[in-house]
């Protein structure tokens, strides 16, 4: 491994609903030979202002400059105005949310056709406080991880982190921080969970670098290498 340039900006990577940080693992393994610091917190998913505030605050403890990259759900709490750490100098959005001011994840769900989220392939659990909605496991690999080894799906579908429905609903409330940022958005075109259409609609609003991968939602998984190109784009903008 190549040993971290100090000089480079902090790779800090935000998983979305269902998954952990461990989405990441393939990516953390490139950009880390690449030779950059890489950090993968752990996303609570109890709420869009919750999670902003928890990433903000774990931003204040990153050395800066930073690229923050999301997945998912994840891309809506990277949007939240309550991220816009002045150390943030490049957003990257994989496969990702980009909602404006106004707009809920589960809004711009329903936008587009596509989308095999919903009552027929999810369940959700009542817990203290909340409810935690899963995958079936029987579908996560159709609907989330289509071009994922089975035996992986496998592993996913039990380890996954699930997500209180509520969040879906809460609205950004403010302009998002991809207006006074550059930004980087990965198409994935085979996406079951978030609809491609709904993917490259947002990342043209927001005027970011797109680039399409023929791949599932699971795209940090099953592409790991095409993920890392984006993100290391970024993080040369973020020299420059």
């Amino acid at each position: 491994m190549n040993a971290t340039n100090s000089q480079s900006p902090t790779i800090v990577l935000v998983h979305g609903a269902l998954t952990d940080a461990s989405v990441w693992h393939g990516v953390i393994r490139l950009t880390q030979a690449a030779g950059h610091h890489v950090v993968a917190p752990s996303l609570p998913l109890r709420g869009l202002a919750s999670g902003a505030a928890y990433l903000a605050s774990f931003l204040e403890s990153v050395p800066g400059p930073i690229v923050l990259v999301a997945h998912s759900y994840a891309g809506s709490v990277i949007s939240h105005p309550a991220t816009l750490d002045p150390k943030v100098k490049a957003l990257v959005f994989i496969a990702a949310f980009q909602p404006d001011a106004g707009e809920s994840a589960a809004e711009l769900n329903e936008k587009f056709p596509g989308s095999k989220l919903g009552p027929a392939t999810t369940t959700v659990v009542p817990r203290p406080g909340g409810n935690d909605m899963y995958l079936k496991p029987e579908a996560f690999g159709e609907v989330y991880a289509g071009d994922v080894a089975p035996d992986v799906v496998s592993v996913m579908a039990a380890a996954q982190c699930p997500i209180d429905p509520a969040a879906l609903g809460e609205t950004l409330p403010a302009r998002a921080t991809w207006h006074d940022l550059p930004s980087w958005a990965l198409v994935s075109t085979r996406d079951l969970s978030l609809p491609p259409q709904l993917l490259g609609f947002t990342a043209r609003r927001a005027g970011s670098h797109i680039v399409e991968v023929e791949s599932s939602h699971a795209v940090p998984v099953s592409h790991p290498r095409e993920v890392t190109e984006v993100v290391l784009e970024a993080v040369r903008c973020a020299l420059s």
